[in-house]
């Protein structure tokens, strides 16, 4: 590639990055956009108005008695008994989890996490309040009823399971004596898993299409983490149909989705590092799923929402089970029903890398009980010390090119810049003659590249680096600021991360040394300085286990070419290009590939040479 080629590439480069920063739009219209679209969703009525949900608990409650005014005409409906009835919050716990049920609709009003806690050390509860709702949609006696707005009866206050035990308990929503609904709430000593099984007795000739249940699940998240941007951008509705395929709604916008050709197997209300997710023994029929983001809220990540249609079991119950837990790749596993695969390990091939490779060597690292910085570190050693082999190549291959380049100055100054495609056939002849590979130095390189982008998706999904600290890191799974500071205009940093920092120095230092081992010049030698620059602005809010492994790997690298230059010697690899050049040429089968580029080489000759008659 010729100069003016180099020139072009660089410019192009440079304006396409000045015309993305200069046409990003700016915070204050970002948030503009969002909340226009926000409020258009309300008056579409894709979700409920903040002020609406507020005007409608104050319609229906008495703040003083907390007990429901109802309507004498709907006493005398179906449920007409659960209409009025006092809220009450139950409590159901274990070894790790706490929920609170709510008797207004029977569902999970909060739940927390006992043992974890959120980034400024609260109680983690991943969601709590009246926005939470879990309801059934029935058809009863010719009327709709949501039982989000019934009073259900339990059996017991409270339910504390401990040690190998099991136990339930019954909210039940009464229609008649001997026609109800019960939802049966089961939680073992320990564990993640809470069990829900929904009975109905008596009501098939009540309630139309009995065989299958409408309910809608739907939760306000709050904030776990330091940052909320990486949260919500790790945070929205994955799901699995019954054919083993996991897939997600938008994790940048609001989105919706409605699934009638396949059932689902669940549907998780995923957040960066825990899960509320409900599954469905029997599988959903149809759903209809929803995410929404309001960005000038400060405490609610996400509001998920879930339209499902279940199916009765063969025992004439619809049994399902909740999971409130962290999203740690062994505890999903360990949970059955592929929970696991909503842990973001990548796309295509780099998901398959993190998933057989990393994963596996990071879990038997784990086990010495290390701090995670050495972790992080070891599994830096072994990575390096298994593509020590491609570097070796590369770093012989570019010192090749190295040797070889004043005779490349010397074709060059013969033919001359006019014909570059003259000037590329004589450096062939020359790579041919010599043994060279041009790409040599860069084939080894793209080899590695899908490895180094597998763990930018590894660490930002890595739980286990939740909450832990090396060095002055307090965090491994979020930024290290060295400073912070005002939004900046434009792009918004509010930080500089040191790590960060740190990464993006070595990356300069080894662009450095590599232009003085490949020989680079010219513009070339200056595009390889541009590179470290994007990824600090793209890196700076990311994890700061991920900046300290790209870190070490910098390291690991400057310490791999000073052992391999002691290694080779440029005056041997000269002596041998000189030899290879002795030789006699050898008629090859040209490939298919090198055939096309030479008569392509030819025609571009001769029309050249037309031009210059």
């Amino acid at each position: 590639m010729d100069r003016n080629t180099f020139t072009g590439l660089f410019l192009i480069m440079v304006i396409m990055g000045v015309g993305v920063w200069l046409m990003k739009p700016s915070e204050a219209d970002i948030k503009k956009e969002r909340i226009a679209v926000h409020q258009d969703s309300i008056k579409k009525g894709l979700i409920k108005s903040p002020a609406a949900d507020s005007a409608k608990t104050a319609a229906t409650f008495d703040t003083t008695k907390n007990v429901a005014q109802t309507d004498t005409a709907l006493l005398k409906g179906p449920f007409g008994a659960a209409t009025a009835g006092k809220a009450q919050l139950i409590t159901i716990e274990n070894k790790d989890v706490r929920l609170k049920i709510s008797t207004k609709g029977g569902g999970v009003y909060s739940a927390e996490l006992k043992n974890f806690k959120t980034f400024d050390k609260k109680p983690l509860v991943l969601f709590n309040g009246d926005e939470n709702k879990f309801g059934l949609n029935l058809n009863a006696a010719g009327r709709n009823i949501n039982t989000s707005n019934l009073y259900f009866t339990p059996s017991a206050q409270n339910l504390q399971v401990t040690g190998n035990d099991s136990s339930s308990i019954t909210l039940r929503l009464s229609y008649s004596p001997t026609q109800y609904i019960d939802y049966i709430y089961s939680l073992k000593g320990e564990g993640y898993k809470v069990g829900l099984d929904i009975v109905p007795t008596g009501l098939d000739q009540i309630i139309a299409n009995s065989n299958t249940l409408n309910l809608t699940w739907a939760a306000s998240l709050d904030k776990q983490e330091k940052d909320m941007k990486l949260e919500r951008q790790y945070s929205t509705v994955y799901f699995k149909n019954t054919e083993n395929d996991v897939d997600y709604l938008s994790t940048g916008k609001d989105d919706k989705k409605e699934i009638a050709d396949k059932k689902l197997q669940w549907v998780s209300f995923k957040q960066h590092f825990f899960s509320n997710v409900l599954i469905a023994k029997q599988g959903f029929n149809k759903a209809g799923l929803e995410v929404t983001e309001d960005p000038t809220d400060t405490v609610e990540i996400k509001k998920m929402q879930a339209n499902l249609t279940v199916a009765r079991g063969s025992n004439g119950n619809f049994p399902m089970e909740f999971y409130f837990g962290p999203n740690r790749f062994s505890t999903l596993k360990a949970q059955g029903y592929d929970l696991e695969k909503q842990i973001d390990l990548g796309w295509g091939p780099l998901k398959y890398i993190n998933r057989f490779a990393v994963l596996p060597v990071f879990n038997f690292l784990n086990q010495f009980n290390w701090n995670y910085g050495f972790i992080i570190l070891a599994l830096t050693v072994i990575l390096k010390l298994v593509l020590s082999p491609l570097t070796y190549k590369s770093y012989l291959s570019m010192a090749k090119m190295r040797v070889i380049k004043p005779e490349m100055d010397e074709i060059k100054a013969k033919v001359g810049e006019d014909n570059p495609t003259l000037l590329q056939q004589e450096y062939l002849k020359l790579y041919k003659k010599a043994g060279v590979n041009p790409l040599g130095g860069c084939l080894p390189l793209v080899l590695q590249m899908p490895i180094v982008i597998a763990f930018f998706r590894f660490f930002p999904s890595l739980f286990e680096l939740r909450g832990q600290s090396f060095l002055w890191m307090h965090d491994l799974s979020t930024y290290d600021a060295l400073i912070t500071f005002a939004p900046l205009p434009l792009i918004g940093w509010t930080h500089i991360s040191i790590m960060c920092l740190l990464m993006t120095i070595s990356t300069l230092i080894y662009t450095y040394f590599n232009n003085q081992i490949s020989g680079a010049t010219g513009q070339m030698k200056y595009i390889g300085y541009i590179t470290p620059i994007i990824f600090f602005g793209a890196l700076n809010g990311y994890p700061a286990g991920l900046n300290y492994y790209y870190f070490l790997a910098n390291m690991f690298t400057f310490a791999q070419q000073y052992l391999i230059k002691l290694m080779v010697d440029d005056k041997k690899i000269h002596a041998q290009i000189q030899e290879n050049k002795k030789k006699p040429e050898t008629k090859k089968k040209k490939s298919g590939f090198a055939a096309k580029m030479e008569e392509m080489m030819r025609q571009q000759q001769q029309v050249q040479a037309k031009k210059g008659k």
